[in-house]
C-alpha cells in the first residue's frame, strides 16, 4: 500500500507524462500525435487520473480505440485502483469561445442487457464448481450472458448509401424477425473502415429493441478463439460450446481471424455451434473483410455453410455519402464545420470512413487547443500531416454539385430531361467538364442528365470548348468552376 500512495501523490502532469512514454511505444506516431498530443492533464483526485479533451467526439474515439492501453498506463502509474476521469469542452457556439465542461468517467456505456438464462441440466452432466463467464454450469444457475452492444452503432447513427443500400435493408430486415428470413447466416464483408462492425452492432441493437428477451451476444473472432482456448484448458469446451449454443442472436466480427491451421479445433468448435442455432432458426451475423470465397484456413464444410443464406459487401462511398456522414458526425457532437471544409474533407479522403473520421476529429482537436479557426487552410493542413489521403475524386455528382451552386440552379433541374432556358448552359458545363474528369464513356455521362445519348454530349462539350476560346464570361465561368473543384 505504501507504494501506491507514494504513486498516487506524483504530480499529475508527471504522472500523464510518464503515462505518454509508455503510450508512444505502443502506438504509431500518427496516432499518438492525433489522438493523445491534444490531451491536457488537469488533476487526480484520489485515485482518479482527471485528462481535459477538446470534444466530446474525441472522447468516443479514444473510448473505442484506445480503453485498455489507456486503462493499462493508468493503472501501472496509479496503482490497481487507478481510473480515468475526463472533462470535455463543450462549445455553445462556433464563433465563440464561450464554452462549459462536462466530466465523464471512462468507459460509461452501460451494454444492451440480455434477460438472465439457464442452460438444461440434461444436455450436459458437470460438477458444482464455479466457471466465470463466458462459460456456464448447466442447472447450477442462471447467467446473463453480456451483449457487448455498443449502443451508438445503431441504425440512427448508420448513414445510407449506394455502397451499403442493400446491406443496411437486409439488416433492418433481420431485426425485424431474426432466425426467421432467408438471411441466415447474414455474411457481411468489405475492406477495413467501411461499417462492417457498426452495421453488425446496429442489427443487434435493433433486434433488442424489437425484442428485449432475446439473447445477442456479439463477439470478436479473436476473442472467440481465446475463450476457447481457455475452455480447453480448464476442460470446460463442452460447457463454451453449450453457452454460444443458448444465444438468439449470435454476432461474430471479422471471422477470417479463426482461418489457421492452429485454430482448427476452434472452427470446429464454430461449426456445432453454427449447426445448432441455424436448426434452431436462431440467427447468425458474421462479418469478415474477405467473402466467403476468398477466405481461406477454413474447411471446406464451414466455409459452405456461409454461403447458406445472404452475402453481401460493403464499398467504398461514394461522395455525397461521405458528405452525408460527416454531416451525421458533426450534428450528434453539436458541432459545426464549415461547407468547404466538409466537401474538401470528402474528396480528399475516398478509402474509408475511419480516415474520415479521424481527420475531423484531428482539426477539431487542432482548433479547439490551438484557439484557431476551423478552416480550409487548417484542413489541408491536418489531412496532409495525418491522414492517408488519396487522390482526389472529381465524380458527375460533385461536378453537378459544384456547377450548381456556382450558377443557383439545384442539381435535380440540372439532371431532368428539360431545355428549361436557365439550365442549359449549366448543363453543357457540367457535361464539358465530367468528360474532362472522369473516365465515364460519353453515353455514361448522358444517362446523368436526363437519359441523353452520346452526340448530346459531345455537342455540348463542342459548344463549352468553343466558347470558351471566343467568350470572356465563358472562360471566366469555367475557370472559376475548375478552380473550385480543386479546392
Amino acid at each position: 500500500m505504501v507504494g501506491e500512495v507514494s504513486k498516487i501523490t506524483k504530480d499529475f502532469k508527471t504522472v500523464w507524462s510518464n503515462c505518454l512514454e509508455i503510450i508512444s511505444d505502443n502506438v504509431d506516431e500518427k496516432n499518438f500525435q492525433t489522438w493523445f498530443v491534444p490531451i491536457v492533464p488537469i488533476g487526480i483526485e484520489k485515485t482518479t487520473l482527471i485528462l481535459q479533451l477538446p470534444s466530446h467526439m474525441f472522447y468516443e474515439w479514444l473510448e473505442e480505440h484506445y480503453i485498455n492501453l489507456l486503462k493499462k498506463v493508468v493503472k501501472k502509474e496509479l496503482g490497481n485502483m487507478g481510473k480515468l476521469q475526463y472533462r470535455v469542452v463543450m462549445e455553445k457556439k462556433t464563433t465563440t469561445t464561450d464554452s462549459q465542461t462536462i466530466n465523464l468517467p471512462s468507459n460509461p456505456r452501460q451494454a444492451v442487457s440480455n434477460p438472465a438464462i439457464s442452460v438444461p441440466v440434461e444436455l450436459y452432466k458437470t460438477g458444482s464448481k464455479e466457471i466465470p463467464a463466458p462459460f456456464v454450469v448447466p442447472g447450477i444457475k442462471k447467467h446473463k450472458i453480456p451483449s457487448n452492444l455498443v449502443e451508438t452503432y445503431n441504425f440512427d447513427n448508420y448513414v445510407e448509401g449506394d455502397c451499403n443500400r442493400m446491406a443496411r435493408t437486409a439488416g433492418w430486415a433481420i431485426a425485424q424477425d431474426p432466425g426467421g428470413t432467408s438471411f441466415n447466416p447474414f455474411f457481411i464483408y468489405s475492406e477495413v473502415g467501411l461499417g462492417k462492425t457498426h452495421l453488425a452492432h446496429a442489427i443487434g441493437l435493433q433486434t433488442k429493441e424489437n425484442f428485449p428477451n432475446k439473447t445477442v451476444s456479439y463477439i470478436n473472432a479473436d476473442t472467440f478463439y481465446q475463450q476457447y482456448m481457455e475452455a480447453c484448458r480448464t476442460g470446460n469446451r463442452n460447457d463454451f460450446i453449450l453457452y454460444y449454443q443458448s444465444i438468439d442472436v449470435l454476432i461474430i466480427d471479422d471471422i477470417e481471424h479463426l482461418g489457421s491451421g492452429s485454430k482448427v479445433a476452434t472452427q470446429e468448435a464454430f461449426f456445432h455451434i453454427f449447426n445448432h442455432l441455424h436448426l434452431k432458426k436462431k440467427q447468425i451475423v458474421i462479418t469478415s473483410d474477405k467473402s466467403p470465397v476468398d477466405i481461406t484456413g477454413f474447411e471446406a464444410r464451414l466455409l459452405s455453410r456461409f454461403k447458406w443464406g445472404l452475402t453481401v459487401e460493403l464499398t467504398v462511398p461514394d461522395f455525397d455519402t461521405r458528405v452525408k456522414i460527416l454531416h451525421k458526425k458533426l450534428a450528434n457532437s453539436g458541432i459545426v464545420f464549415p461547407d468547404e471544409v466538409i466537401t474538401y474533407l470528402a474528396l480528399r479522403i475516398t478509402s474509408n470512413t475511419r480516415e474520415l473520421e479521424g481527420a475531423m476529429i484531428a482539426i477539431l482537436a487542432q482548433a479547439s487547443l490551438n484557439h484557431r479557426p476551423i478552416t480550409i487552410e487548417l484542413a489541408k493542413e491536418m489531412v496532409d500531416k495525418y491522414v492517408k489521403s488519396t487522390a482526389k475524386e472529381i465524380s458527375v455528382e460533385y461536378i453537378q454539385k459544384v456547377v450548381g451552386e456556382y450558377f443557383g440552379v439545384s442539381t435535380e433541374k440540372i439532371n431532368a430531361n428539360k431545355r428549361d432556358r436557365e439550365v442549359v448552359q449549366p448543363r453543357q458545363i457540367c457535361m464539358f467538364f465530367a468528360k474532362k474528369y472522369t473516365k465515364l464513356p460519353l453515353a455514361a455521362i448522358g444517362a446523368h442528365y436526363g437519359g441523353r445519348d452520346h452526340a448530346t454530349v459531345l455537342h455540348a462539350c463542342r459548344t463549352i470548348s468553343n466558347l470558351y476560346e471566343t467568350d470572356k464570361k465563358m472562360k471566366i465561368y469555367v475557370d472559376e468552376i475548375d478552380k473550385k473543384m480543386k479546392i
